[in-house]
């Protein structure tokens, strides 16, 4: 049985650190179940805050809101109360592993030990993420190191050129000198076949 209602809207958004229409729009997707009462007479009991709690415990697994909603459905009130009160697992992976897992099979070794958490942004943060990013030199599909990666363009931007009513041709400058000589000729040459079917 469910306990008894207790918390107003509010109420329970300060207690679970969510807004309203975070509450609201779980109660639509059925990953909460509607409220007692209606009006200003509604009310949110423990059970609410509870899966709000594990909620938020769930996406910082990065589990998407439908496998939520699945596991939470499974759970009676009492079961969510627990598992919302036991104290949290300590992340098993950093921001790194799960970088490192997203891009698996790229030469990327996953990390064994070491620091929980990545530090705050910091220089020094930042130059060991970089070399803790790099892959091991003898792997074969490893990623590209900054030195052997092409230097990006300078400022781009896309020109679109009309040829005749829904013909165009689109080009991103700037271009090379050759490469210029090149789309000068496709022009003269592109007006000129359509100049040939003019009647």
């Amino acid at each position: 049985m469910s306990p008894e209602p207790a918390y107003t809207l509010t109420d329970l958004c300060a207690l679970a650190g969510v807004t309203p229409r975070t509450v609201r729009y779980y109660v639509a997707e059925g990953i909460l179940r509607p409220p007692g009462g209606s009006g200003p007479g509604v009310r949110y009991d423990e059970g609410h805050l509870a899966r709000l709690r594990l909620v938020r415990r769930l996406q910082r697994e990065h589990l998407p809101l439908a496998e939520i909603r699945s596991r939470l459905g499974a759970l009676a009130d009492d079961e969510a109360i627990g598992l919302a009160a036991a104290e949290p697992e300590p992340p098993r992976n950093s921001a790194l592993d799960y970088v490192r897992a997203i891009l698996g099979g790229k030469g990327i070794a996953p990390r064994t030990s070491g620091p929980g958490p990545l530090p705050a942004a910091s220089a020094g943060g930042l130059v060991r993420l970089r070399a803790e990013l790099q892959p091991p030199a003898d792997a074969p599909d490893a990623l590209p190191t900054a030195a052997a990666r092409p230097a990006a363009p300078e400022r781009s931007h896309w020109e679109r050129i009309t040829l005749a009513p829904d013909i165009e041709i689109h080009v991103r400058r700037p271009l090379t000198r050759s490469a210029n000589r090149a789309l000068v000729r496709l022009l003269e040459v592109a007006r000129e076949l359509l100049e040939e079917d003019q009647p």
